[in-house]
């Protein structure tokens, strides 16, 4: 049974960061696989944010671009997400994911880190 446990949100002011952490665990194919996080607005669909193969190619959506990087440490099955230069809009639950090929999102899901920025 895959294990993904977020961290890391908060509340943050416009301009400022967070770096949000995902640790899992419980299945030896979550050392293989991609990693991604996924964010989710109140009465909004949920939206891929970043994504990462282990080889450490990775994938942005478009309005992080520039602002937010991925990196995972893969001895340690962990995924972290750096979010600079935070907007309101950026406002939303996080979750961590394992990502299937073409960067769609699996089942297995994080519990969800609530991250509000502040204007």
């Amino acid at each position: 049974q895959v294990q993904l446990v977020e961290s890391g949100g908060g509340l943050v002011q416009a301009g400022g960061s967070l770096r949000l952490s995902c640790a899992a665990s419980g299945s030896i194919f979550t050392s293989i696989t991609a990693m991604g996080w996924y964010r989710q607005a109140p009465g909004k669909q949920r939206e891929l944010v970043a994504g990462i193969t282990t080889g450490g190619m990775t994938h942005y959506g478009d309005s992080v671009k520039g602002r937010f990087t991925i990196s995972r440490d893969n001895a340690k099955n962990t995924v972290y997400l750096q979010m600079n230069s935070l907007k309101p809009e950026d406002t939303a639950v996080y979750y961590c994911n394992l990502v299937l090929p073409g960067w769609r999102s699996s089942d297995y899901w994080g519990q969800g880190t609530q991250v509000t920025v502040s204007s």
